[in-house]
């Protein structure tokens, strides 16, 4: 028998017991499936009168949604037109009006290489993450299999797969037939003797020889760790079914096993699973661990979920006990996004500073440059660049290197902007790109729990009112004054809460005293916002429009909307467009990581960027 070695990474014991006790609630149950007649990920098109061409919808957790059309193109096309048994795709279809959505935006900026034999199998961050509206909702046309088809005459497709899954799952289990043998062995120890607990399952070739790992002319042994040997038959079941059920017990397990023989779905839904409990940890152990868990198994989509928790959360996990445990190489990966959520880029710097200084020799001379190359130099304010050669605890460590870097963001902050053409790496230069900044002046936080007065109801006006000659039976000429009341309900007028704030038009040293007004405002109810004059597509509705109509050339402001859970996390970062972020409103939105009660702080960042 052909022997494949499986044996769990150091840190898999230390975040299995780190999940357990920080996961709320130890009869957490996830499902992989539904059990309805359609099948999890089928797609169909909708809104029109023909079967080739509408709205792209999805289906997912028991129900239909649509697909934004941020990112779409042709490559996604050709697949849903695949995967409805088309030939091909004619057309990919933007801002058309195909009636009353059924229910969330999905997916949002789905990545296809147009081989793919389902939408399923292409590249996909978060199901319901988003910060599209049902306006932009996209569709596809396809070429049907008969050019002259109409409504009344076109090719049916019948699929009769239904109850397969549970067919071959009566396969597996009564074992008939099978012809491959896989021993299981699970290392156990006694007073320092190494022993070994083995037992057998015998499964058929013709379905596990799908995936490489098992694709031998014999049987094979495996070794899998004791605490995961009860959830191997799951798995392998999971292989002829596609259905699985996932709890806080096994979810590790079975992730590990689908990294390890390359079943990159069901790795990639169980790692997604992830993301409901990255808030529960405040001592960040679980977040640390779990980046560090998927940076070894390499789950990419695991590995992104922790570093955008991470990213958003940095202050807080500064101050953690898991601050010194994330790996230089780790916090590489966090000083390269742009999504950060720091106060400054000084305290980013301070922060690198304290870290490289704690671990002592335990930090490379090579890996302290890497890590001070992350640094975007040009985004420190200006009043602190000046004090880092008596600050900073590094400096005389790299001379060199802080002087190079101090040189290019003085340059930056005398640099004139109107002659952009002469400096290209403005916008070609990622040290010139801001994070998300949230000190003074570049934000503002408005907080949902605070309910706004409302406002008092006017007096009644006297409007003078004209008649102008003969109404028939209605009047006379007549002229006098007239009550009216333009709020003529007895309801107090309900408020948007808001909050006017300023900064200057860049970061540039330049701009320090060329302001401008912002106001931020939040709209909790329809009301409030057609009540303003507003046209809200859903609520919670943030906004943040400039009051100023001064602009410069070459900046555009990229403003991002940060929500805080109960004061304690951000759960969600989302881009305003056109002047609006909506928030988890619907259904059509999901928040990054969930907040329980919904109780929010909402941070307005403003983000100028030169272009």
């Amino acid at each position: 028998m052909e022997e494949l070695k499986m044996l769990p990474h150091g840190s898999f014991g230390v975040l299995w017991l780190l999940l357990l006790l920080n996961v709320s609630g130890s009869a957490f149950d996830f499902h992989l499936f539904k059990d309805v007649e359609v099948q999890e990920g089928a797609v169909r098109l909708s809104g029109q009168d023909t079967p080739w061409k509408g709205r792209v919808e999805v289906y997912h957790d028991g129900k239909w949604g649509t697909v934004c059309d941020d990112g779409w193109d042709m490559a996604a096309a050709q697949v849903v037109c695949r995967q409805l048994h088309f030939p091909r795709a004619k057309s990919v279809v933007i801002g058309e009006n195909y009636g009353e959505a059924p229910g969330p935006i999905w997916l949002d900026d789905v990545k296809c290489d147009g081989t793919e034999k389902s939408l399923f199998a292409c590249d996909i961050n978060k199901w319901g993450m988003t910060d599209c509206t049902h306006k932009e909702d996209v569709g596809v046309i396809c070429e049907s299999w008969n050019k002259s088809a109409t409504v009344h005459d076109f090719t049916h497709s019948l699929d009769h797969s239904i109850g397969l899954a549970d067919e071959l799952g009566a396969v597996f289990d009564s074992g008939v037939g099978c012809d491959f043998l896989v021993v299981v062995q699970s290392p156990t120890g006694n007073d320092g003797v190494l022993e070994t607990t083995e037992s057998s399952i015998c499964a058929h070739k013709f379905i596990l020889s799908q995936f490489p790992f098992f694709n031998t002319s014999e049987g094979m042994e495996v070794n899998i760790s004791l605490t995961c040997q009860p959830h191997f038959p799951a798995f392998l079941r999971y292989l002829y079914t596609r259905k699985i059920h996932v709890t806080t017990s096994s979810a590790q397990c079975l992730h590990w096993m689908a990294s390890k023989f390359g079943v990159k779905q069901l790795m990639a839904d169980v790692g997604r699973m992830f993301t409901q409990i990255l808030s529960e940890d405040a001592s960040f152990r679980t977040q640390v661990s779990l980046l560090q868990y998927a940076t070894e198994t390499g789950d990419p989509f695991l590995e992104e979920n922790c570093l955008q928790y991470l990213a958003w959360n940095f202050q807080k996990l500064t101050q953690s006990p898991a601050w010194l445990s994330l790996s230089n190489q780790n916090l590489g990966k966090l000083l390269s996004r742009s999504d950060m959520v720091v106060p400054d880029e000084y305290f980013l710097l301070r922060s690198v500073e304290s870290w490289v200084q704690e671990k002592g020799n335990q930090s490379t001379w090579e890996a302290q440059i890497e890590l001070l190359n992350g640094i975007r130099f040009p985004m420190i304010p200006a009043e602190k660049l000046y004090q880092l050669e008596v600050n900073s605890s590094l400096h005389d460590a790299h001379k060199s290197l802080y002087r190079e870097k101090m040189f290019k963001a003085l340059r930056f902050n005398v640099v004139l902007f109107s002659t952009s053409g002469e400096h290209p790496e403005l916008s070609q230069d990622g040290d010139y790109q801001p994070r998300i900044y949230t000190a003074e002046p570049w934000s503002a936080v408005i907080n949902s729990t605070r309910k706004p007065q409302p406002q008092e109801r006017r007096p009644a006006k006297s409007h003078r009112i004209v008649h102008h000659g003969s109404y028939g039976n209605y009047g006379n000429y007549r002229r006098g004054y007239q009550s009216y009341d333009p709020y003529p309900t007895s309801t107090p007028r309900q408020r948007s809460l808001s909050k006017t704030f300023s900064t200057p038009f860049h970061k540039s040293l330049l701009f320090k005293a060329d302001t401008m007004t912002w106001e931020a405002r939040l709209f909790s109810t329809e009301t409030e916002c057609s009540g303003e004059g507003h046209i809200c597509d859903s609520v919670p509705a943030a906004m943040l429009s400039r009051q100023s109509l001064h602009t410069r050339n070459n900046i555009v402001f990229r403003n991002r909307l940060v929500l805080v859970c109960q004061g304690r996390f951000v759960c969600h970062v989302q881009e305003f467009k056109n002047n609006m972020a909506y928030v988890a409103a619907n259904g059509s939105q999901v928040l990054a990581y969930p907040c329980p009660d919904e109780k929010h702080l909402y941070r307005f960042v403003v983000r100028p960027e030169f272009v």
